[in-house]
C-alpha cells in the first residue's frame, strides 16, 4: 500500500472562493457586497431609514424602507444611488432597486 500524499494546509478563503468558483456563485456573493457596504455608499441620513434585505438573481437589490414619503424621495434618488452603489467596478452591478415599507 502506497502512502498518502501529503498537501499543504489551504487558506479557508482559498478553499470558500474556489467552492463558490465551481457552483458558479462568485460574481452574485461580490454582487451582494454591496448589502454590507450600504450606509457608506448611501450616506447616514438615507441608511437610517432603510435596510437592504436581499439581492434577486436580477441584480435587483430590495431595500426596506420606515414610510411612504421617503420610498417616494429615494424613488427619485434611484439613478444616483445606482450609481454610488456601481461606482467599484471589480464586482457585478446592482441593476435596480426595490423599495418596500418595513413593517417595524
Amino acid at each position: 500500500m502506497s502512502e498518502p500524499i501529503k498537501r499543504a494546509p489551504a487558506a479557508l478563503s482559498d478553499v470558500l472562493a474556489s467552492v463558490l468558483s465551481k457552483a458558479g456563485l462568485s460574481e452574485r456573493v461580490a454582487q451582494a457586497g454591496v448589502i454590507p457596504e450600504w450606509p457608506r455608499l448611501v450616506g447616514g441620513q438615507i441608511a437610517s431609514v432603510t435596510e437592504p434585505v436581499a439581492l434577486q438573481q436580477d441584480g435587483t437589490l430590495v431595500v426596506m424602507v420606515t414610510t411612504h414619503a421617503w420610498m417616494q424621495e429615494l424613488s427619485l434618488l434611484e439613478p444616483e444611488l445606482l450609481r454610488s452603489l456601481n461606482a467599484d467596478t471589480t464586482r457585478p452591478p446592482v441593476a435596480k432597486l426595490r423599495w418596500v415599507i418595513s413593517n417595524r
